[in-house]
C-alpha cells in the first residue's frame, strides 16, 4: 500500500518543545467524518486525525484532551478560545490562513480514477481516455480538471457521488473521477461488492484540489504551531504515521 509522505527530509532541525502553559492542550474535532474523525464504539472521538493528534501530544510530552463539536462550529470555537487546536478535515485555504495558523498538511485530497475491476480498461491518460466516458460530479473541481487536461474525454455529469458510483458499478460509465478518499472508502466497502478498483495514480494539483488539512491554531499561538509541526515530522520519522495510516485506510486514497 502507498503511504503518502508530506514531509521534506531536508527540513529537519533542532527539536521544538511545546510551550508550557500549566494546563492541557485542548483539541477540537468532529465525530461524523470517518475515517479522519468519528465516534468510536464507546463514543470517544477517534479516527486518523484524532489519533495523529494524540501521537503528536505523546511526542511533545504534553497532556491533551479531545472534544467533539459540530464541524461547522470548530473554527468559531477555536477563535473564542474554547479549544487550542482543531484536528479535523477543514481545508487549508487563504481565507483560513488569514485568520489562523496551520501546520504543514498531514493529509491531502487526491483525485483518483476508479473503474470496473472486470473490464481490463487501460490506465488513465489523455490518449487512453479519448472518447471514453468518465463520471464526474457536475460543477466539481474534478469535472473542471478533466475539461482542462482531458479535453477529448466524454464527461457524464451526476448530482452526487452515490449516483456516480452506482452508474460505474452498473457499467454505465467507463471510469469515475472524484475525491480519492470517497472512492477508496467505497471500493473497499460492502456497497461496491468488489465491482471496482482505483486505477492509475493520484492527482494533487493545489489549484483544483486544495492544499489539504493541517492542525489549526490561533495566530497568537505561534510557538504551539511550530511545536505541532515539528512533532508531526517526528511522528512520520518514527513510523507512527504509517501505522495509523494503515489502520484507518484499508484502501489507500493514494
Amino acid at each position: 500500500m502507498i503511504v503518502p509522505n508530506f514531509w521534506n527530509p531536508r527540513s529537519r532541525g533542532e527539536r521544538v518543545e511545546a510551550p508550557q502553559t500549566g494546563r492541557a492542550v485542548r483539541f477540537l474535532t468532529d465525530d461524523e467524518f470517518p475515517p479522519l474523525h468519528f465516534a468510536g464504539p464507546d463514543g470517544t472521538p477517534t479516527g486518523f486525525s484524532v489519533e495523529l493528534a494524540r501521537a503528536v501530544c505523546e511526542r511533545l510530552s504534553i497532556t491533551c484532551t479531545v472534544q467533539a463539536r459540530r464541524f461547522d462550529t470548530l473554527l468559531d470555537a477555536l477563535d473564542q478560545r474554547q479549544g487550542d487546536v482543531v484536528a479535523a478535515a477543514i481545508p487549508l485555504t487563504p481565507a483560513l490562513r488569514a485568520k489562523f495558523l496551520a501546520t504543514r498538511p498531514y493529509f491531502r485530497w487526491p483525485a483518483r480514477f476508479a473503474a470496473r475491476a472486470d473490464k481490463g480498461l487501460p490506465l488513465p491518460s489523455v490518449g487512453a481516455l479519448a472518447e471514453r466516458s468518465v463520471g464526474v460530479i457536475a460543477g466539481s473541481a474534478h469535472a473542471a480538471y478533466l475539461k482542462a487536461f482531458f479535453p477529448k474525454t466524454v464527461l457524464k455529469d451526476f448530482t452526487d457521488i452515490a449516483a456516480a458510483e452506482g452508474a460505474l458499478k452498473r457499467g454505465e460509465t467507463d471510469y469515475l473521477f472524484a475525491d480519492g478518499l470517497n472512492l477508496a472508502v467505497w471500493v473497499g466497502g460492502q456497497e461496491a461488492e468488489s465491482c471496482c478498483a482505483l486505477i492509475g495514480g493520484d492527482y494533487l494539483e493545489n489549484r483544483y484540489f486544495g492544499e489539504g488539512v493541517g492542525l489549526v491554531t490561533r495566530q497568537e499561538d505561534a510557538a504551539l504551531s511550530r511545536a505541532l509541526d515539528d512533532a508531526l515530522q517526528r511522528v512520520w520519522d518514527d513510523g507512527r504515521y504509517t501505522e495509523l495510516y494503515l489502520r484507518f485506510f484499508p484502501v489507500s486514497p493514494f
